[in-house]
C-alpha cells in the first residue's frame, strides 16, 4: 500500500506557488526525513500529508484515499502527528495522562469523552515508551520543552496510527534532551511494527539512526528523494541550503560542517 502518493502536487497562496510540482511515493515501512531551509516549502508538504490542507494543484493520496474524495476527518484518526502547531492547541493546565488519552476521540482538552482501563494503559504505556510516565498527573504547561515534546510523540501514537508525522521533534531541545530524544526515535524506527514515519527537520544531525528515505527540498521543489544513503550527499546538501557542505555518516548519525 501507499501511504503517500503525490503526483504534480502544488499550492498557491497569494497568487505565488510556493511548493510544487511535487512527485513523491513513500511505500509503507519506510522512515523518511524530510530536510530543507527555512521556506523550502517543508511545513506546506506536511500540512498536505496530514490532510490539513488540500493541494491547489495535482493529486494527493494519503493512505491510498485520494484527496477531495473523502472525508478527511475519518482519514485523521488514522494518522498520528505531532507539531508545534499543535502544541499551542493543548490546554496548559491538561495533564499528561488527558494529553495523550484525548488523541483517542481526535481532540485537545478533555471534556465529555469516555475513556475506559485499555485507553488509559495504553496511554500510560506510551508515556513509559518514551520516559515520562512520572509526568502522567503533572500539567502540560510546567513541563520542560523535551518533556513536551516526548508527550506530544506518545500522543501521537495513542491511536495505533498508520502514519505517523514529527515536525521538528528536536527543535529547541538542549544537547541531552535531543539526544534521550534521538534514542527513543532511533528505537521507533527500527521497530518493524512502528508505523510509516514522517520526521522534518533543518539538521542533519536531528536524524534518528533507522531512518531509510529522505526528501530534500528547496524553494518548494524536490532537490532529491529515495533511499538516505543516496540522497544525503554533500553534493545535494550542498545544493538544498545553498552553501559548501561536507557531509559525514558515523555510527548511524549524519553530520555536516560548512567548507
Amino acid at each position: 500500500m501507499s501511504v503517500i502518493d503525490f503526483n504534480e502536487v502544488c499550492l498557491t497562496r497569494g497568487g505565488r506557488q510556493i511548493l510544487g510540482p511535487i512527485n513523491w511515493r513513500v511505500d509503507e515501512g519506510q522512515r523518511w526525513v524530510i530536510l530543507g531551509p527555512n521556506g523550502a516549502g517543508k511545513t506546506s508538504l506536511i500540512a498536505i500529508a496530514a490532510t490539513l490542507i488540500h493541494p491547489t494543484k495535482g493529486q494527493a493520496r494519503v493512505l491510498d484515499e485520494l484527496l477531495g474524495r473523502v472525508d478527511v476527518f475519518e482519514l485523521r484518526h488514522r494518522i498520528g502527528l505531532s507539531s508545534a502547531a499543535l502544541t499551542d492547541r493543548i490546554p496548559p493546565d491538561e495533564c499528561a495522562l488527558d494529553v495523550v488519552m484525548t488523541a483517542s476521540w481526535a481532540v485537545t482538552g478533555r471534556w465529555q469523552e469516555v475513556y475506559d482501563l485499555w485507553d488509559e494503559s495504553r496511554a500510560l504505556g506510551m508515556l513509559s515508551l518514551f520516559g515520562v510516565s512520572q509526568n502522567k498527573d503533572q500539567k502540560f504547561g510546567s513541563m520542560s520543552e523535551g518533556e513536551r515534546k516526548r508527550i506530544q510523540i506518545a500522543r501521537a501514537l495513542m491511536p495505533d496510527p498508520e502514519l505517523l508525522i514529527l515536525d521538528e521533534p528536536a527543535a529547541g531541545l538542549d544537547l541531552g534532551a535531543r539526544e534521550d530524544l534521538l534514542t527513543r526515535l532511533s528505537g521507533l524506527a527500527i521497530d518493524p511494527a512502528a508505523p510509516t514515519s514522517l520526521l522534518v527537520t533543518h539538521h542533519v544531525e536531528e536524524i534518528p539512526s533507522g531512518t531509510t528515505h529522505a526528501l530534500l527540498l528547496r524553494d518548494g521543489g524536490v532537490v532529491a528523494s529515495g533511499p538516505i544513503s543516496e540522497v544525503l550527499t554533500s553534493a545535494n546538501i550542498s545544493q538544498a541550503f545553498g552553501l559548501t557542505i561536507n557531509l559525514t555518516h558515523e555510527n548511524g548519525r549524519w553530520f555536516a560542517r560548512a567548507i
